[in-house]
C-alpha cells in the first residue's frame, strides 16, 4: 500500500469538505491527515488529504473527486515536487527529575517551548511528518499530557499553483 498526498482546490461553500471527504468514505480510504483552509482568495479553499491505498484506486478517485461541481483543481503531491511540513503541540508533565532530559530534547529538535507552568511545558514544534513522529516517540518516555498535531500542509515547489493548473 502507497501513501498518497492529495490538495483540492475547492469553491469556497457550506458542505464541500462533507462531499469531498464522503468520496474517500464510499472509496474505502482512510484519511490519515486532513487540513482545510482559506486560500490566498476568500472565494477558494484548499483541503489536503493524506492517504493510504494502491495506484489504481487512487486513479479512480481522483477522477471522481473531479466530477464534484465544487472540486475546481486537484494536485498530487509527492517528496520530489513539494514540500509538505506539520505542526505539533505537545504538553509534558513538568517536573525536576525529567525537566533537563526534555529540554535537552526539544533542544535537538528545534522545538519551540510556547508554555511554561509548575506542573507542564508545552512545546511546539513544525516538521515533516517523519520528524514529528520521532519527536513524539522521544517523548513517550517521560510523561505526556497532553498531543495535538495538524496534518501536512503541502505546496509544490517551484512557479507552479494549484490555481495555474484550472487558469482561475
Amino acid at each position: 500500500m502507497n501513501r498518497y498526498t492529495v490538495a483540492v482546490l475547492v469553491n469556497n461553500q457550506f458542505g464541500v469538505l462533507n462531499r469531498v471527504t464522503s468520496m474517500f468514505r464510499r472509496r474505502r480510504f482512510n484519511i490519515s491527515a486532513l487540513t482545510v483552509s482559506e486560500t490566498e482568495s476568500s472565494a477558494y479553499s484548499r483541503i489536503t488529504v493524506v492517504f493510504d491505498g494502491d495506484e489504481a484506486n487512487k486513479q479512480q478517485l481522483i477522477n471522481q473527486l473531479y466530477k464534484l461541481a465544487d472540486v475546481c483543481s486537484i494536485s498530487e503531491l509527492d517528496e520530489l515536487n513539494s514540500i509538505s511540513c506539520e505542526l505539533l503541540l505537545i504538553k509534558m508533565q513538568n517536573d525536576a527529575d525529567t525537566r533537563g532530559e526534555i529540554s535537552a530534547a526539544a533542544q535537538a529538535f528545534d522545538a519551540k517551548t510556547v508554555d511554561y507552568s509548575k506542573d507542564s511545558i508545552m512545546l511546539e514544534l513544525t516538521g515533516t511528518s517523519q520528524r514529528i513522529d520521532d519527536f513524539i516517540n522521544l517523548m513517550r518516555d517521560y510523561t505526556i499530557l497532553e498531543i495535538c498535531r495538524t496534518g501536512s500542509v503541502s505546496l509544490e515547489k517551484g512557479s507552479t499553483t494549484i490555481r495555474k493548473v484550472t487558469n482561475l
